[in-house]
């Protein structure tokens, strides 16, 4: 039996261009638009890895609207420290064009251990994009609870939502 080595060049071939998985789930090449006309030489790479070595504890936020299919731009996110039912502001953020606030949520010694409560405006969300949806909405302000246990690591919270519903996880 004849085994090939699965590479970039091999799929773009078969017009299966950009990123090319291995069988143990790593990354061979990532690669813009494969052009009708590719020639034997694989197209450069049009963005590179972001390292995160060096970077500190921190808190980071990620909105993604599922119901288009984009970054949540223009999201206004209000965190607060939760101790049973009582919550205390820390801060408003509002995402930027990539879904991302422009800075960590909390960074360093601001981050603590305990319970922390985000509340997205999903609603004003989807109204300021003129999304038309019954009066009044499935979902309007969406509370994310979680904890944090270890403040000396980076935590990372994606939030994926359309007007019905949403999820999260603790990213990397």
């Amino acid at each position: 039996m004849e085994t090939s080595a699965l590479t970039r060049r091999s799929f773009t071939g078969l017009g299966l261009g950009g990123a090319v998985a291995t069988a143990s789930g790593g990354v061979l090449a990532q690669a813009g638009p494969v052009p009708s006309t590719a020639s034997d030489k694989p197209a450069p790479l049009t963005s590179a890895p972001v390292s995160q070595a060096g970077l500190g504890p921190r808190l980071t936020l990620h909105a993604i609207d599922n119901f288009h299919g984009t970054p949540a731009a223009g999201m206004v996110c209000d965190l607060a420290w939760r101790e049973g039912d009582t919550l205390t502001p820390i801060k408003t953020v509002t995402t930027g064009a990539n879904g991302r606030p422009a800075e960590p949520l909390l960074m360093d010694a601001a981050l603590r251990s305990g319970h922390y409560e985000l509340l997205l405006h999903v609603g004003a969300y989807f109204a300021a994009r003129g999304v038309s949806l019954p009066s009044p909405n499935f979902l309007d302000r969406v509370p994310i609870r979680f904890r944090i246990r270890d403040a000396g690591q980076r935590h990372h919270l994606p939030v994926l939502f359309t007007p019905w519903g949403y999820s999260y996880y603790r990213g990397s």
